[in-house]
């Protein structure tokens, strides 16, 4: 068995390949040591804006204090593109490819707001603020519901009795009661595994547990739904034990009688040709229902990094929808198109994080990581692309562009290739959302809530008709935002993961004369 464990942990590697490609792979173990866009800007900038960007005798510091001339992205490319002669700075534009200019330019931005491009926040200091947190529209205190969980959770689920059904990728389902609690873990759901290894904090594993979602009728039927990695142990092995194990998103639905999960029932998978040593960090796993009863479920870039994610053959880079019973409903966009897989919803999908219906209009939203940069929250209609590989607002992590259509030998229009309501560029590792539609904070109904993984903020997004028309900042500091989620209370949810043990918080109102 020590030699078949090997086996998986090089398989493992292999998918990490796979999923970043051999560039990318050596531009993070650069990072660990030194940041190759940092190496970009010493060998180019340092010399007048310093090593640090403190500024020096010839150039302005570039962090500390307002920008003359803006410090968003397309700002910043723009004043290293084009120069300020009068004040002696040069135009790079004709010196320096595009994309590394936008790579400068990101950097700029992610020390900005102190987010170190190796730092992925795992071990920071997680500390509760107890003080009444004051924001534009509400104050509100944060509550520790539960702590000392596992290190990588992935998702809770308030539910009408107090409790919160919590899901760990590599423990399994529980229980956490209304005084913080913890369950058993449930007996007879599928599989988990501890297989993998961790890098720069993270962790690459596959035989995850992933998002867990009660049927919008649990009350009466009592079904959960679990979105996880079908771990195949044996796929075409003839009894080799140094094979190396398979995985590949799958959907099943059960319930939960006395500790056990029973009645499973397979609700979507795929046949084996797609499952993949891909690590499942890769795997997105969001579930999501309509008031319609049908299912939506994300599905990230499980075969690697680029491959099938552009091809409606493949379930790779895509979202889906079902009923809620598996069944592919007649009006799906390609239900009826020869060799495409008929649940597909959306395609051109890198890494996607949420998954939300909106409960007053109906729309269908999602949250994705891009690269270095190019963070996403998108409408997601059906049928249509949204440009990964072929297309980033991002640049790859070694300072490329992003043109994997080269690679695939596909011809584009940019203009087929729907762009995103909020551009989240310099990536804050967006996560989970939540589209508010309690009664405790009736000031935020009906917007977004967005958590954040590397940035460790949580965010307040205005969206109307379609596009973003205020930002807030409504945390700080605070700890890698896995999962938001709106309670039976009106309250709202937080899974906080950290590697010392992850946390559930919720905020609570303060309501003050002025705010009623």
């Amino acid at each position: 068995m020590r030699f078949k464990r090997v086996g998986w942990i090089f398989g493992i590697v292999f998918g990490v390949l796979a999923i970043m490609g051999v560039g990318t792979y050596y531009a993070i173990m650069l990072a660990v040591d030194g940041d190759p866009f940092q190496d970009m800007f010493v060998e180019n900038c340092a010399v007048c804006h310093g090593d640090t960007m403190q500024g020096g005798p010839q150039g302005p510091a570039l962090i500390g204090v307002p920008l003359k001339h803006g410090e968003s992205i397309a700002e910043l490319t723009r004043s290293i593109s084009d120069g300020f002669l009068n004040s002696g700075m040069p135009g790079w534009s004709t010196t320096m490819s595009e994309s590394h200019i936008q790579s400068l330019a990101i950097l700029i931005a992610e020390r900005r707001v102190d987010r170190l491009f190796t730092d992925f926040k795992m071990a920071s200091e997680l500390v509760v603020p107890v003080e009444v947190v004051q924001t534009e529209l509400v104050n509100f205190r944060l509550e520790t519901v539960a702590k000392g969980l596992d290190p990588y959770p992935f998702s809770i689920a308030p539910l009408p009795d107090g409790r919160i059904l919590l899901s760990e990728k590599t423990r399994g389902l529980s229980f956490v009661s209304a005084d913080g609690e913890q369950s058993q873990y449930i007996e007879g759901t599928p599989a988990v595994s501890d297989l993998g290894f961790k890098m720069l904090g993270l962790n690459y594993g596959i035989g995850w547990h992933l998002d867990a979602l009660p049927h919008p009728n649990y009350a009466d039927n009592g079904w959960i739904y679990l979105h996880h990695t079908h771990l195949c142990e044996d796929c075409g092995t003839d009894g080799d034990e140094t094979m190396i194990p398979v995985t590949m998103n799958r959907v099943v639905r059960g319930r939960i009688k006395e500790g056990r999960w029973v009645d499973e029932e397979v609700i979507w998978s795929v046949p084996r040709q797609f499952y993949s040593t891909v690590p499942d960090i890769g795997a997105g796993g969001r579930l999501a229902f309509d008031s319609n009863g049908h299912l939506f479920l994300s599905v990230g870039i499980k075969g690697g990094y680029f491959e099938g994610v552009q091809d409606l053959r493949t379930p790779f880079g895509k979202i889906h929808r079902v009923a809620d019973d598996g069944a592919i409903p007649f009006d799906n966009p390609y239900a009826a198109q020869p060799g495409a897989f008929a649940s597909t919803w959306t395609y051109g999908h890198r890494s996607p994080q949420g998954l939300e219906v909106d409960s007053a209009t109906g729309k269908v939203w999602g949250s994705e990581m891009g690269p270095r940069g190019g963070d996403e929250i998108n409408l997601l209609e059906p049928g249509k692309n949204y440009g990964w590989p072929l297309y980033s607002k991002g640049v790859d992590y070694d300072g490329t562009p992003v043109e994997y259509w080269k690679d695939l030998n596909i011809e584009f229009d940019i203009n087929d290739i729907e762009q995103p309501v909020v551009d989240l560029t310099p990536s804050p590792a967006v996560s989970s959302f939540n589209i508010y539609d309690g009664v405790a904070f009736p000031r935020w109904q009906g917007q977004f809530i967005v958590g954040s993984l590397k940035a460790t903020e949580l965010y307040r997004f205005v969206i109307e008709d379609n596009k973003l028309v205020h930002t807030e900042v409504l945390i700080r500091n605070l700890g890698r935002i896995r999962d938001v989620e709106t309670g039976p209370d009106g309250l709202i949810y937080l899974l906080i993961e950290h590697e010392a043990g992850s946390q559930i918080v919720r905020l609570v109102p303060v309501v003050n004369v002025d705010q009623q």
